[in-house]
């Protein structure tokens, strides 16, 4: 770098003198500002991404160390695989009290631990390890939201657990919601920060066929072209939305468009036109996405969190299905294919044409691609060691994820991609101050 810079220096000595007199003064000052403005482009930035500390720890902030910064290379960080990692999580069921029954496999009765000493690296870089100051400085003000079913909420309550390394949150959802089991809003006064879970399994509106349905197997109806109230209501004035949903798909649906029923799946109704559950699942974000982009007021990021696979064995949930393995697969043993891979590339297709249309009205939607991780990780989920207060504890839980476990490599991915929001929105606005004086 001092090399780059004394070369940079000389050939701009040779520019100045090389001019003559009467334009001498407005040049310089024109290469003056376009030097310094390069050395911001060129370092500043890269601190986003300095990668170099422990995960038991979140380091201060300081400026001092831009001097130990090199270039880091950007990489596709969710191909990769699982390797050992044996110093552990960043937390334990000890040092976070915010981990619900649900998600606490250890205090469950867990007996083994190596489900914990895992770490994803991607096939062409490192991923840095979550910075819980870092984090918190980026979100300083700002409001972020996990929009979906309890799989989000899941993903919610690890970053809870990691962020508590710096500061305390406060439970403010008496503030804003009725039923607090499933709208949760954190703040944190430190930071000034918002932190919420907007329960909405299918993201559009729903409701059971039968009024006096509601069970695990019922049938429901779902007005795919209407947004669920329940969070799109209250989004308009967050900064980072996190969006998904899953496995509520697979249950019996009736749907709707413009009022008029267009299909169903696994109804098993004669007069109505079986449809896939892909179906209702791309128009559920696609209604999503739009609604986002409709939004007056909306200008946040919207990052879509793929599908979560779920890994019964042995049979389906209800049939006595488990997930009671102890190590993940490698690359070799598990590919994506079946109804997983349809799921993604579903997503994935509803996203593209989202950033297509955000692109005129400079709304920002990212990938946040978690599945290829999470297929490796069949022994990341309570199994019978996971008590939630709603359900059947005979039944193996295989689609939420213990804490800690795997999941909190999904902050890890979002926090990465929040730095290269950050230093790309940096490099925007230096580059329009540039355009201005220049």
């Amino acid at each position: 770098m001092r090399s780059y810079l004394f070369h940079f220096t000389m050939k701009f000595n040779d520019i100045e003198f090389s001019k003559e007199k009467n334009s001498q003064h407005g040049t310089s000052k024109k290469l003056l500002l376009l030097a310094c403005s390069l050395l911001f482009l060129t370092i500043i930035p890269l601190y986003l991404f300095s990668t170099s500390h422990s995960p038991l720890s979140s380091p201060k902030i300081d400026v001092g160390d831009l001097r130990n910064i090199g270039v880091v290379k950007e990489c596709d960080i969710f191909s990769g695989k699982w390797i050992p990692h044996p110093k552990g999580p960043y937390y334990t069921d000890a040092t976070c009290s915010l981990i619900i029954d649900q998600h606490n496999c250890v205090k469950s009765g867990r007996p083994d631990t190596e489900f914990m000493k895992w770490r994803w690296r991607p096939d062409e870089c490192e991923l840095p390890f979550f910075n819980a100051k870092l984090f918190l400085e980026l979100v300083k003000g700002k409001k972020m939201a996990f929009v979906g079913d309890s799989v989000g909420r899941n993903q919610m309550q690890s970053l809870l657990c990691l962020l508590a390394s710096v500061t305390q949150s406060e439970d403010i959802s008496h503030r804003y919601a009725v039923d607090t089991a499933y709208f949760k809003r954190w703040f944190y006064a430190d930071y000034r920060f918002t932190l919420a879970t907007l329960w909405s399994p299918f993201l559009v509106k729903s409701r059971d066929a039968n009024p006096s349905g509601h069970s695990l197997n019922s049938l429901m109806s779902l007005d795919l072209d209407q947004a669920d109230e329940a969070w799109a209501s209250e989004i308009e004035n967050f900064d980072y939305v996190i969006i998904s949903a899953g496995h509520w798909f697979f249950r019996p649906l009736i749907y709707y468009m413009n009022g008029q029923v267009v299909g169903c799946h696994n109804c098993y109704l004669d007069n109505i036109t079986a449809i896939t559950k892909y179906f209702g699942y791309r128009m559920a974000f696609r209604t999503a996405f739009k609604t986002l982009q409709s939004l007056e007021n909306y200008k946040g990021i919207t990052f879509l969190r793929t599908f979560s696979p779920s890994h019964f064995e042995n049979g389906a949930w209800n049939e006595g299905g488990n997930c009671m393995r102890t190590m993940p697969f490698t690359t070799e043993e598990k590919k994506l294919d079946g109804y997983e891979l349809e799921f993604y590339l579903t997503q994935v297709e509803e996203l593209r044409k989202a950033q297509k249309k955000g692109r005129k009205s400079g709304l920002k939607f990212e990938l946040l691609a978690t599945t290829e991780a999470m297929l490796l990780r069949p022994d990341g989920h309570p199994n019978h060691y996971g008590r939630s207060p709603h359900s059947n504890v005979t039944v193996a839980d295989c689609v939420h994820w213990c804490l800690p476990g795997p999941i909190d490599t999904w902050n890890e991915f979002l926090l990465y991609m929040m730095r290269r929001e950050a230093r790309g929105s940096f490099n925007e606005k230096l580059q329009k101050n540039i355009s201005r004086k220049i």
